[in-house]
């Protein structure tokens, strides 16, 4: 019998986040690096591992992480949303778990657009008097 993958995707601003859950020891490699390697904060990572840690699988499942696109702050937002939807495909119990501490819900907030006449989205230019 094959082994265990659950793949899952997971978005938020600009970032795509493609991940992977195979049985293991509790490795995280994001782009084919170390996870502590690759995230700049220290912050982020907590965040990040947060799925992991509300379930109590942190040492069960070895994570591989393909992200493209944003920020550091984007990306981990992205890692996040797809690490609890394959986590809840790992083990349909955990949903609610996830869902009262709101790590399945897609941040739909991205940038606006700039308009024109306007320096950026809403910000007008300097009004003088004179």
């Amino acid at each position: 019998m094959a082994e265990s993958r659950y793949t899952a995707l997971g978005r938020r601003k600009r970032s795509v986040a493609k991940v992977t859950l195979v049985k293991g020891k509790g490795n995280i490699t994001v782009n084919g690096k170390d996870i502590k390697d690759y995230m700049p904060y220290e912050t982020l990572v907590m965040d990040l591992v947060q799925p992991l840690e509300l379930t109590e699988t942190k040492d069960k499942y070895d994570v591989i992480i393909t992200v493209k696109g944003g920020g550091f702050s984007g990306q981990t937002g992205a890692i996040r949303l797809g690490l609890a939807r394959a986590l809840m495909l790992a083990n349909a119990d955990s949903r609610p778990t996830l869902k009262t501490n709101g790590m399945i819900t897609r941040d739909a907030r991205i940038k606006e657009r700039k308009k024109y006449g306007l320096k950026k989205a809403r910000r007008a230019p300097q009004f003088s008097k004179r």
